[in-house]
C-alpha cells in the first residue's frame, strides 16, 4: 500500500480545513481517499465546524486524480472496484455532508480532482487551474466522477471533456459552471475563500443543512449509481490497454 502523502484537518473559528498532499502531483491512492472521506464524515458531525474547505498542498497541481502506481497493481475485479469505490465514497460524503464545502483549486486538476471540484458546493480557483478528464486516454472513462461533473457543467460540456480528454483552462471551467470564481493569484484566492468561509460560519446551521438538501435534490440514487460506475472502471482497469498506457506514461 502507498504510504506516501497525508491528510491534515484543522478547525479554527468555525472554519474547518481538510488538506491533502502526495509527492506525485497530489494524486490519490486508496489510503488518502479513505482518510479524506473519514475526515469529511467526522467534520459533518463536528458542531465546531460550520463550513469546510477542501484544499491541497504545493504549487504544481491541485490533484492528479487516481494513483497510477496503485492502478498498475490492480490484478482482479474486486480490487479494481474497491479502488474506484474510494472516489465514490468521497463524492457521496461531500454530497451528504450537511455543511457547505468550498473547494480551493489553486492549480491543475485531473480526473478525480475534477470530481472533487465538481462535488464541492462553491469552487474557487486560480487562473492557472486548468482541468482535464483524461480517463479515455487510459482506456477508462470518467465514470465515477461523471455524475458530479455533469451535474455542475451540464451534459454537453461533460461529453466534450470526456471525449477530447484535453486541458481546458480555468476560464472555460468558470464559463461551464465548474468554477464559481477565478482569481489572478493564490493570495487573492485565499483572501476570497477566507472571507466567504467567515461569512458562512456565522450563518444558521439548520438553514445551511436544509439548503444542501435542496441543492442536491435528485441525487438520492447516487449510492447505487456510483457503485455501478465503480464496477465499470473496476473491469476496464484490468485491460492490457490501460496497463500499457500507464507503463508508457511512467516511462517518459
Amino acid at each position: 500500500m502507498d504510504k506516501s502523502g497525508k491528510v491534515t484537518v484543522n478547525v479554527i473559528g468555525g472554519v474547518a480545513s481538510i488538506s491533502f498532499s502526495h509527492p506525485q502531483s497530489n494524486s490519490l491512492p486508496s489510503r488518502l481517499l479513505k482518510e479524506l472521506t473519514e475526515s469529511l464524515n467526522k467534520l459533518a458531525e463536528d458542531k465546531n465546524a460550520h463550513v469546510i474547505i477542501i484544499r491541497s498542498e504545493g504549487d504544481k497541481s491541485f490533484c492528479a486524480g487516481a494513483s497510477f502506481d496503485e492502478l498498475l497493481e490492480i490484478k482482479d475485479f474486486k480490487t479494481g472496484k474497491e479502488f474506484f469505490m474510494g472516489f465514490a465514497r468521497l463524492l457521496n460524503a461531500m454530497r451528504n455532508c450537511p455543511k457547505f464545502i468550498i473547494a480551493r483549486v489553486h492549480a491543475k486538476a485531473v480526473g478525480g480532482g475534477v470530481g472533487i471540484a465538481a462535488a464541492a458546493d462553491y469552487t474557487m480557483a486560480c487562473n492557472e487551474a486548468s482541468v482535464r478528464l483524461s480517463e479515455l486516454a487510459l482506456g477508462l472513462g470518467p465514470f465515477v466522477v461523471g455524475p458530479a461533473v455533469e451535474r455542475k457543467i451540464g451534459k454537453t460540456n461533460f461529453i466534450t471533456m470526456s471525449i477530447d480528454a484535453e486541458w481546458h483552462d480555468a476560464f472555460w471551467a468558470k464559463q461551464a459552471g465548474l468554477f464559481t470564481k477565478v482569481f489572478a493569484n493564490k493570495h487573492d484566492l485565499d483572501e476570497a475563500i477566507s472571507a466567504l468561509a467567515k461569512k458562512i460560519s456565522s450563518c444558521s446551521p439548520e438553514a445551511i443543512s436544509a439548503m444542501k438538501k435542496v441543492f442536491w435534490s435528485g441525487t438520492e440514487n447516487w449510492d447505487e449509481l456510483l457503485e455501478e460506475r465503480a464496477e465499470i472502471s473496476g473491469r476496464l482497469v484490468l485491460s492490457e490497454f490501460t496497463k500499457n498506457y500507464i507503463k508508457n506514461f511512467k516511462g517518459k
